[in-house]
């Protein structure tokens, strides 16, 4: 799956926000270790922005920023022939191109680039007047990193969440307390018990307040 497919795959708006900060709070109260965590929401980007992140702590990555104008993704696969770093430090043709003006600023966001050239070999977008995501006309895709970068986000399953999380914690899980945090439910204790006996809610107050993920 390249861009081109994930563009058609993505959910609406509204339900890549509530997965984004779901996984955030999933792998918080999974992981103890920020160094480590997959996923994060940062609820205070900015003023009028929220962004969800990812790191694989291998090289790949992707930011999603919503705005009043509507949300802009980057992904970034290390080992894609499209980064910048074997590309002369130069976007794939086609990547960048046709972005709304809305969205230059996030475009140029100094935290997603290297030497002004962005951390990308995956980009897209909706306007709020859109009805479908878009993306550039990108020029000969190969293997972009589309689909390992997003997979969780446009599948949109508690199910898929659990099975990557037992792969990638070694631990067993239950498949209720992820669907719980999937629909946005206030978190409880038992919740976070039920998904880590070793993490307490008072101790995740802070964080969970940054993801701007409903407390009980």
């Amino acid at each position: 799956m390249s861009v081109l497919e994930l563009v058609k795959r993505l959910p609406e708006p509204d339900v890549v926000r509530r997965v984004s900060r779901a996984l955030a709070v999933l792998d918080l109260v999974l992981n103890e270790d920020p160094g480590t965590r997959y996923f994060e929401f940062d609820a205070r980007w900015s003023a009028t922005e929220e962004a969800a992140l990812m790191r694989d702590g291998s090289g790949g990555e992707y930011s999603i920023v919503f705005s009043p104008d509507g949300v802009f993704g980057y992904g970034f696969d290390h080992e894609s022939p499209m980064s910048p770093y074997v590309n002369e430090m130069k976007p794939w043709p086609g990547l960048l191109d046709d972005i709304p003006e809305v969205f230059y600023e996030q475009r140029d966001e100094k935290a997603f680039a290297e030497d002004g050239t962005p951390r990308a070999t995956v980009c897209f977008w909706r306007t709020t007047d859109d009805d479908a995501w878009r993306c550039g006309p990108v020029e000969n895709v190969q293997a972009d990193g589309a689909d390992e970068l997003f997979e969780l986000i446009a599948d949109g399953r508690p199910e898929a969440y659990l099975t990557f999380a037992e792969d990638y914690y070694q631990v067993a899980l239950d498949l209720e307390p992820i669907r719980y945090v999937y629909a946005l439910m206030p978190l409880t204790e038992y919740v976070v018990t039920s998904l880590n006996r070793e993490r307490r809610l008072s101790d995740l107050k802070d964080a969970i307040a940054e993801i701007g993920y409903p407390r009980s």
